[in-house]
């Protein structure tokens, strides 16, 4: 793996562990300012929404783990594209996703921070697909 994409890989890790800690300052400094999350519930939320649900004691994750299947660098721009599962809480309810994350970086300052997040769930493999070409 090239510097770049370990650099991501790494930044990856970080963000995953800041949002586990459910420290948004520790957060912050895994994100830009404008880093928005996509979901397919209600599509794009502004970081700063998220922030203030997880800051709130709203929104919190006890566990979150990825494995990349896919880094691209180009300059100053990456993505990485991995399946992720996670636990937490929403509104004291308990909640659970087995995900694919797509994360869009962005050097600032010399150091990587997300951009956007694109979460879609997992669906099961149709038959066909498992059996057939």
């Amino acid at each position: 793996m090239r510097g770049d994409e370990a650099d991501i890989e790494a930044a990856e890790e970080a963000f995953n562990a800041a949002m586990v800690s459910n420290d948004v300052e520790q957060i912050r400094r895994c994100i830009t300012v404008d880093w928005t999350l996509v979901t397919p519930e209600r599509g794009p939320v502004p970081g700063a929404h998220l922030l203030s649900l997880i800051e709130g004691g709203v929104l919190g994750h006890r566990s979150m783990s990825k494995q990349t299947h896919l880094v691209r660098v180009w300059g100053d721009l990456a993505v990485a594209i991995g399946r992720g599962t996670s636990t937490g809480w929403y509104r004291d309810a308990p909640i659970a996703a087995d995900e694919w994350v797509c994360d869009i970086y962005r050097r600032v300052d010399g150091a990587w921070r997300c951009e956007l997040t694109q979460l879609t769930p997992v669906a099961p493999v149709p038959e066909a697909w498992v059996d057939g070409d």
